[in-house]
């Protein structure tokens, strides 16, 4: 086989690119080079996969709101979601990048799905039973099982501003630690909340998501993901320096870059949850900012499995597209 090819050409190329990776997803692995063969090569499955194969860019589904919310605030708006079965299939069939649910979700698909769908276990969860102003999810899952269910990565979140805080980044410590031994990659959720951020606002203010983001990367996350912040400024001594710096934050794509440059200068890859839930075509305009922000994606539950079928592969579809670069 001859070993000149032109730029573009879909044969594969000489055995060094023999994966055919694209320009941009061999960037990003670059941005790894202390990673083993197999976390790399797990990240490559879920950047090579779906609709945005090759593009950098993700949208991934997460199912974990029948643990976190409640089956019938989840599901009972479009009971065909009560199905272990119903998110892969339609994950697949939208062409998102990959699924992500705790234990006995996965556990109930695995076998179907894994070889065609990148999978991310989630390893710990928090449940509505008990409420608590300072949350800490209980360890549900462990690396052994995403293994032996073959996900490419483990799924872990953080409460930063939790009283019980450091629990969780020890937990995170420890298990992060066995999901790159064995070769997985590891996708960190950052969710300020508790009695250190006190007032909702707080949670998604830009100072607070872009160190969430920030606090995620130190500790090893190679995906991380953070509500998409609003303009607002809640930590008196951030905020001093936002202004002395006069850090553009007015517009959806500002605060992205801005978050985007948190996450390691963009060497991590970060991507964003919520958008708005007043109508699809605000919701979509934020997925423009997020995309002309330099974000790498998007997580989207509710706003997937809460809709009908058809009207939610019309939905996830322009997303995609979106971030295509299409529309």
């Amino acid at each position: 086989m001859s070993h000149h090819h032109h730029a573009g050409e879909t044969a594969v190329a000489d055995p060094a690119t023999a994966a055919n990776l694209s320009d941009r997803v061999q960037e990003i692995l670059s941005y790894y080079p202390s990673d083993n063969a197999g976390t790399k090569a797990s990240l490559a499955r879920l950047l090579n996969h779906g609709r945005l194969a090759g593009t950098g860019r993700l949208v991934i589904l997460p199912v974990d709101q029948g643990f976190e919310h409640g089956p019938h605030r989840s599901f009972a708006v479009n009971p065909p979601a009560y199905d272990p079965e119903y998110h892969p299939r339609f994950a697949l069939e939208a062409g998102m990048s990959g699924y992500a649910a705790p234990l006995g979700f996965i556990e109930a698909v695995a076998g179907n799905y894994a070889a065609h769908l990148p999978m991310i276990l989630k390893l710990n969860n928090h449940d509505m039973l008990y409420s608590d102003d300072d949350p800490i999810p209980a360890v549900t899952s462990s690396v052994d099982a995403a293994i032996r269910l073959g996900c490419v990565a483990i799924g872990y979140t953080i409460y930063p501003g939790s009283a019980n805080r450091k629990e969780m980044y020890e937990s995170l410590m420890v298990l992060a630690e066995q999901a790159k031994e064995a070769g997985l990659a590891v996708v960190v959720w950052s969710y300020p909340r508790g009695s250190g951020i006190g007032k909702k606002e707080g949670e998604t203010a830009l100072d607070v998501v872009a160190y969430a983001a920030q606090l995620a990367c130190q500790m090893g996350a190679h995906v991380v993901k953070v509500k998409l912040p609003t303009a607002h400024l809640h930590q008196d001594k951030a905020k001093k320096v936002y202004e002395e710096e006069e850090v553009p934050l007015d517009a959806v794509e500002d605060r992205v870059r801005h978050v985007t440059q948190a996450a390691f200068a963009g060497k991590r890859i970060v991507i964003f949850s919520g958008g708005s839930k007043t109508s699809s075509e605000a919701f979509f305009d934020d997925i423009r900012g997020i995309r002309d922000g330099g974000g790498f994606g998007s997580i989207i539950g509710r706003n997937t499995f809460q809709r009908p079928w058809d009207e939610s592969l019309g939905f996830i579809g322009t997303v995609i597209n979106i971030y295509r670069g299409e529309l």
